[in-house]
């Protein structure tokens, strides 16, 4: 502004000063109520100012609202407080801090909120009355909002998660109580639906591609303080927070707190581009860090949802890896991605289609694969006899297969096995091996590592005595000269690294060995 202020001042000397300056003033005064009708139109219009190249500098767009009062008067009717009843277990009854707190002496000054916090320490239940012995009724409080005019609700699976009673609150203060149309564990999301018969605002899904940097808005019901607005913007795409296989969640810096699961986070549009669901918090308060699960994810869920009451899933049958940049210079891969195929179970769509073990899944219907979990998303987004392409390596040669899959059942299907942590290696690489058939228990096929050097390339990657090598460079070995044969092969070919296929008590796997580290 220093800048600015000189230029002005000095512009002002040279004109005499009152007459310029109000000039300046009121072509500043214009430009500002310009900007004030721009912004006062529909809520969703930016304002925008074209990315200039300046050498290696790139001036970036405005895009900056003057508020986001129109879009929150425009989403609010549609999202609501989430109240559940819950009966549980008894936990720990007998403890000093219940014992502690059972019952209030007559001449302790309590205040009346403070009591209302202990409800099953000796005091009357707000919400219940007295609870059963070894039982005692909880509320749990949540957000969620309304996706049809006819009042389907989405909230998490966690926020109504062995509910007795679902009471939801609308924004203009109206209650309602709501059924449980189905739930998704798997990605954490509840279908509700009001128990009334009237119109109701309701919001959309976002058919929009989010990206980093955009502005959004989280509206819920945090502490149970009812409807309150934050904003903020993406501050990450595509997030794994270990909470389950189809791990896919929007980072988002809007503070979300304790009563925010299951409320909508929205783009400027008023699109819901997100279901608020976890935070990552060391004080259980926020810390900026919020997560969410993409409106893409969910809207085939609740869809299904909605038709069906649950969710069926393709399944493809394959046990698979991840592809490190070991694997993928042994297989002579570019890029450390895709998913290693290291079982195909019996009777699987996989094993009708013709998968192997040992191929690099590198594409469904045309979508790249980026790591085995993004694998595991991709096959469940389908749906159960769906034929699906899928494009693999195999051999060195890209292949594509049609796979009709099959229906994934409650238990696990198919299992990412964790990264190879540090295992592979072979004869020269510091292994001691005899045949399978000669060593007691350890079956017909393969070779067994019978001794392992220290600080070998194999210890290193983590081959123990005991682990059957059943291929070497996808090639089957029964022979400690087939294995010692295949890695001369490797080796005159000037390839660097060699796979091996394993099986250990940590199940079967791929090992890549390095042959330069010999």
């Amino acid at each position: 502004m220093h800048d600015g202020k000189y230029v002005l001042d000095s512009a002002s000397r040279r004109d005499g000063g009152r007459g310029l300056g109000l000039l300046v003033a009121a072509a500043l005064g214009a430009a500002m109520v310009a900007v004030s009708v721009l912004w006062s139109g529909a809520f969703a219009q930016q304002a925008q100012t074209v990315a200039q190249p300046l050498g290696n500098r790139v001036e970036a767009p405005v895009m900056v609202p003057m508020s986001f009062a129109p879009i929150v008067k425009h989403v609010r009717p549609a999202v609501v407080s989430v109240k559940v009843k819950v009966s549980e277990p008894e936990v720990a009854s007998d403890s000093d801090q219940r014992r502690q707190f059972r019952n209030w002496p007559d001449n302790f000054n309590v205040p009346e909120w403070f009591k209302d916090m202990f409800p099953d320490r000796g005091m009357p239940d707000p919400f219940h009355g007295p609870s059963p012995r070894g039982q005692r009724r909880a509320l749990a409080q949540g957000s969620g909002f309304i996706i049809s005019e006819d009042g389907y609700v989405v909230t998490n699976n966690h926020v109504v998660d062995n509910a007795s009673e679902v009471e939801l609150t609308l924004d203009d203060g109206s209650v309602y109580t709501a059924k449980i149309v189905g739930t998704d564990k798997k990605t954490d999301l509840a279908l509700l639906k009001i128990d009334a018969s009237r119109e109701f605002p309701y919001v959309a899904f976002t058919d929009d591609d989010i990206e980093i940097g955009d502005w959004v808005l989280a509206v819920g019901n945090p502490f149970g303080l009812g409807g309150s607005v934050t904003v903020g913007v993406v501050s990450a795409r595509g997030r794994d927070i270990g909470a389950g296989l189809y791990d896919d969640f929007i980072q988002v810096d809007a503070p979300i707190n304790k009563g925010n699961s299951g409320g909508p986070t929205f783009n400027l549009k008023g699109q819901v581009v997100g279901i608020n669901t976890a935070i990552y918090s060391p004080s259980g308060g926020s810390v900026g860090i919020g997560f969410a699960i993409p409106a893409e994810v969910a809207k085939g869920v609740i869809a299904q949802l909605r038709d069906t009451g649950s969710v069926s899933r393709g399944w493809l049958g394959v046990q698979i890896q991840p592809v490190t940049r070991d694997i993928a210079d042994s297989l002579g891969l570019k890029d450390a991605a895709g998913a290693l195929v290291s079982d195909v179970q019996n009777g699987s769509p996989a094993q009708a289609a013709g998968m192997k073990l040992g191929d690099v899944i590198l594409e469904v219907d045309g979508r790249e694969v980026k790591d085995a979990k993004d694998l595991a998303r991709k096959i469940g987004a389908h749906n159960p006899e769906e034929r699906t392409a899928i494009k693999i390596l195999r051999d060195g040669k890209p292949q594509t297969l049609s796979v009709k899959l099959g229906r994934q059942k409650e238990e696990k299907q198919a299992s990412v096995s964790p990264e190879p942590a540090k295992e592979m290696a072979v004869n020269q690489l510091g292994l001691a091996l005899r045949a399978a058939a000669q060593v007691p228990d350890a079956g017909d096929e393969g070779v067994v590592v019978v001794g392992v050097a220290d600080g070998s390339e194999a210890a290193d990657k983590g081959l123990e005595t005991g682990d059957v090598i059943l291929k070497v460079d996808n090639r089957d070995v029964s022979t400690p000269e087939d294995v010692a044969r295949i890695i001369s092969e490797v080796t005159q070919a000037k390839r660097a690294k060699v796979l091996l296929f394993v099986k250990s008590s940590k199940g079967q796997h791929f090992v890549a060995l390095d042959l330069d580290a010999a």
